[in-house]
């Protein structure tokens, strides 16, 4: 079917309001829930196909995400559907105002390739609840889960409610240029512009789920082994291909030798003394990144890992330094198993390095002391972060996920999924039993009467 075809069989449908019940939301839900448990192990080893994740990975950071996703959504719609009550001022007397939330219409969604099953299937939930019908784009980088993403969503829904379109970026621009009422974007900083300029043609909303260069603060007061085994967590997960991943170290200078030791012993405690033939490390996703990558490797100093595998993509858990703000590594984000370390021997250097570039997604900060973590995170502006940890923010339903700035715009998870989707149309209802008739202009004392009721 033609993209311009199935938008126009999209729209019709959603008009005809069947999307919009809160009985029909549940169930469409329920059907996505089940058709995953179905198809979980072929999507498990598509993501082994496509980036080598174990099985664990695969369900940890993918697939337990989205059912968490549906068990919220599920337990909460019928309350996020209700209208909200809100005040009325007294220059209203008489009346009621509510805010009645509704679909926004047919959305896009354009998914990633670093988690291209969570990162497509979680908004999808969100504008299944909303109430909206989907194009989802999955990425052609991940084509084992882009087939199965596909032969899972048009098994389960008629494609003029929830349809896939596969293909690379000629299928990207034109999908773009239709009418869409919601676009969710999930990817860099330079595609998403291109997704933002094509929207403002129609004025068309947008989120945008980007990136950046996101810092991780290790104070001298931090508990450096425990730290050490959540920053390798987070960075090494996925071979560093993770949007909210600790981009580079910033280390007071006192402790900067002792993390380095416990960061060895925390790379070797996961993936034992040979990286690159365990069976719980990622791959990276294609030669072009592979070879970006190894352009990185070549600036500062390798203190940790450096090692790599030209045929299977694989780049062992690495860590530099000697590494200066002016080295390509430090240019752009990194999405890879290499991780910068820089050295700062006070708090206001540290704000002032982040302050001086584009606002992260995330932010990281080790510290014991509650005085550096309220005055880190009240000083520096980011999407979202951890404090003693990293990247657990982003698997909360409870949690918005967004960037601000550069890193994004507007946030999902829960209950923002829904309202993401949705536009909360106000209403005020009026009464008939009498009139006000102050606001009229043959009113001699309206004038007065306004003023009495909203002096300053």
């Amino acid at each position: 079917m033609a993209i311009r075809e199935l938008m126009e069989q999209q729209k019709k449908y959603y008009h005809t309001g069947a999307t919009r019940g809160l009985d029909f939301r549940l169930a469409q839900l329920r059907k996505l829930k089940q058709a995953i448990v179905d198809r979980e192990s072929e999507i498990i080893q598509a993501l082994r196909t496509d980036l080598n994740k174990s099985e664990k990975e695969a369900y940890a950071f993918e697939i337990s995400i989205v059912y968490q996703e549906i068990a919220h959504v599920i337990k909460h719609l019928k309350r996020w559907m209700k209208p909200k009550k809100v005040k009325t001022p007294m220059t209203h007397s008489g009346s009621r105002s509510y805010m009645i939330p509704e679909p926004l219409g047919a959305a896009l969604i354009i998914a990633p390739w670093n988690y291209p099953f969570m990162l497509a299937f979680d908004p999808l939930v969100g504008a299944i609840a909303a109430g909206n019908t989907v194009v989802l784009k999955p990425s052609e980088l991940a084509p084992a889960v882009s087939a199965v993403m596909t032969s899972l969503l048009r098994a389960t829904f008629e494609p003029q409610y929830i349809a896939v379109v596969e293909g690379g970026v000629e299928a990207s621009s034109e999908l773009l240029e239709q009418p869409f009422d919601k676009i969710f974007f999930t990817g860099s900083v330079a595609v998403g512009k291109i997704v933002m300029e094509a929207a403002s043609k129609r004025l068309t909303r947008v989120t945008l789920e980007l990136g950046g260069k996101s810092p991780c603060i290790v104070h001298h007061d931090a508990q450096l082994k425990l730290a050490a085994q959540r920053i390798a967590f987070g960075k090494y997960s996925n071979a560093g291909q993770t949007c909210v991943a600790p981009d580079y170290l910033l280390v007071h200078r006192s402790v900067e030798d002792k993390l380095l030791a416990y960061l060895q012993e925390a790379i070797q405690s996961f993936y034992g003394d040979k990286p690159l033939l365990s069976p719980e490390y990622g791959k990276i996703i294609s030669r072009r990144h592979y070879e970006r990558l190894q352009h990185f490797m070549k600036d500062g100093k390798v203190v940790i890992g450096g090692d790599a595998n030209d045929q299977t993509l694989q780049i062992e858990p690495t860590v530099l330094e000697a590494v200066t703000w002016d080295m390509p590594v430090m240019q752009e984000e990194i999405f890879g198993p290499i991780l910068p370390i820089l050295t700062y021997d006070s708090l206001d250097e540290v704000v002032g390095l982040i302050q001086a570039r584009p606002k992260p997604l995330a932010l990281y900060v080790f510290s014991e002391d509650k005085k550096v973590q309220d005055a880190l995170l009240e000083r520096i502006s980011f999407g979202g972060g951890c404090v003693n940890d990293t990247l657990m923010h982003f698997g909360s339903t409870h949690l918005p996920v967004g960037g601000v700035g550069e890193s994004g715009m507007g946030s999902y998870h829960g209950e923002m999924s829904f309202h993401i989707f949705s536009h909360m149309k106000s209403i005020l209802k009026q009464t008939t039993m009498f009139d006000i008739p102050f606001r009229y202009p043959s009113s001699k004392m309206g004038l007065k009467i306004i003023r009495r009721l909203t002096k300053p």
